[in-house]
């Protein structure tokens, strides 16, 4: 689908990659930018429309999606991060946060606007996903595994969304140039080249997009004997 013309909602849009495909969508033409923020005062960009959003808020969100009925697009980028080991103290605790925000919340956001697409003719929908989708990080247990599930939900909602012409495109990436990742010292890609990269996908009638070369690379080697999620990501 094409981004001009097109209605969005940015789920997690005050800063970071939502912020970048706020300001994208409006330098492609898009007729309206709702910026979803649970703190909408923090959504400072010229041309879009501040709304409040918590994606761990399910009235909330249907609340949101009968305001908001003439939404072509979501993107579904509300996401959170912590260090944690599954097994640590706290680690289930974190678990079910990280859950309740990547999972769940990508979950309610993509159920509720889902017959708002089908009335406006199909639409499309971005969901936001992660390298450690295929292979995970023992530093990062609980975020892995959260996207892990976004990723085998987004294919879930391919298939169920196919036959009301919905598009759904699931964007993998490494490290992102953002206040999430502040303190790892990687390569990162600043995020107005993600937001990019995610709608020339889109744009391009895409599925799947792998935004950076260690996405690229670990999905090519997920078929390897020695495939990536058989051992911790950054180990041999």
């Amino acid at each position: 689908m094409k981004i001009q013309d097109a209605t969005l909602l940015v789920t997690g849009a005050a800063r970071g990659l939502g912020a970048a495909f706020v300001r994208e969508a409006i330098a492609r033409g898009a007729r309206k930018v709702y910026a979803g923020a649970r703190d909408p005062s923090r959504v400072d960009i010229d041309g879009a429309v501040p709304v409040r959003l918590d994606v761990r808020d399910p009235a909330g969100i249907a609340a949101a999606a009968s305001l908001w009925g003439d939404v072509t697009l979501v993107v579904n980028n509300a996401g959170i991060a912590g260090v944690s080991r599954l097994l640590d103290d706290g680690g289930s605790e974190s678990l079910r946060e990280h859950l309740e925000t990547n999972f769940f919340g990508m979950l309610e956001v993509s159920r509720h606007f889902a017959p708002v697409l089908k009335a406006n003719g199909g639409g499309g929908l971005l969901n936001v996903l992660s390298v450690v989708s295929f292979a995970h990080s023992p530093v990062l247990s609980a975020y892995s595994l959260s996207k892990t599930a976004a990723w085998g939900l987004t294919n879930a909602l391919r298939n169920e969304l196919r036959p009301q012409g919905t598009q759904v495109l699931a964007l993998h990436v490494g490290f992102i140039d953002t206040d999430m990742t502040r303190g790892f010292d990687a390569p990162k890609l600043p995020p107005a080249l993600v937001a990019q990269r995610a709608f020339d996908a889109l744009e391009e009638g895409a599925s799947e997009v792998m935004a950076d070369e260690p996405a690229r690379l670990v999905k090519s080697l997920l078929s390897n004997p020695a495939a990536p999620y058989l051992v911790p990501l950054g180990a041999g």
